[in-house]
């Protein structure tokens, strides 16, 4: 199965369990950016009701998630069930009914930084995978909201890197796209960025974690040389 033909199935499951309930699921992510690869991307989005979930309900949509997730890519599915309220009057960090992840397999009723930078991306490149349009759903996202989101994602770099060189290398560059140019991108995206826009003695680096992100494989990067990167990266993010 493809990952078109894997959110027809989530869009016709949780259609059938939500209802008259559901206001619409929202795609972002990496689907959304048009940088897919299915052996190192998961599927992210967001499902958004009128209504709060009852607790059978809740289960039952997490028993469909994980039969969903067993037919997804290694990295999985990540979603979030959200009131259409807190979608159209955002508030930081935001309410959530439900969320799943590989990382997070059952979260309820809690709140997330995350989803002021998820939010952002549905409104710049998102997709309706179902529902009412974006923009009637989704007020406006705070800048400073969406670059507290973001920012929190990469402040354990330097200890992180050692382990998922991928994940914090591209999402550094991400993050300081976003601070110098006002640019919402991908992780390959911000690789990418970082490529063009800094100091060629980290390019190594970049390119090997933009490779790994590509191929899903082993990604080979000097731990020192990593860990420089991110402290160069910090720096500029954090001063």
């Amino acid at each position: 199965m493809d990952h078109i033909a894997l959110l027809e199935q989530i869009k016709a499951r949780y259609a059938a369990l939500l209802q008259a309930n559901l206001v619409g699921i929202y795609v972002h992510g990496s689907v959304a950016f048009d940088c897919f690869h299915w052996a190192s991307s998961d599927i992210d989005y967001i499902v958004v009701v009128d209504r709060p979930l009852s607790l059978d309900l809740k289960n039952e949509l997490m028993k469909e998630t994980l039969r969903l997730n067993a037919a997804a890519p290694q990295k999985g599915l990540e979603m979030s069930v959200v009131l259409r309220e807190h979608c159209m009057n955002f508030a930081y960090p935001t309410p959530f009914e439900l969320h799943f992840s590989n990382t997070h397999q059952e979260t309820m009723n809690g709140v997330d930084k995350d989803l002021a930078a998820h939010f952002t991306v549905i409104k710049h490149r998102g997709l309706a995978l179902c529902g009412e349009p974006i923009d009637s759903v989704f007020g406006d996202i705070p800048k400073e909201c969406y670059l507290d989101s973001i920012q929190a994602d990469i402040q354990g770099a330097k200890d992180g890197v050692r382990y998922d060189p991928v994940y914090y290398i591209l999402n550094l560059c991400r993050v300081l796209a976003y601070q110098r140019d006002g640019l919402i991108l991908s992780k390959e995206q911000g690789g990418n960025w970082g490529l063009e826009h800094l100091d060629c003695r980290f390019h190594s680096v970049i390119r090997a974690a933009l490779d790994g992100y590509v191929s899903g494989g082993a990604v080979v990067v000097d731990g020192n040389e990593a860990v420089e990167f991110c402290e160069s990266m910090l720096d500029r993010i954090f001063a």
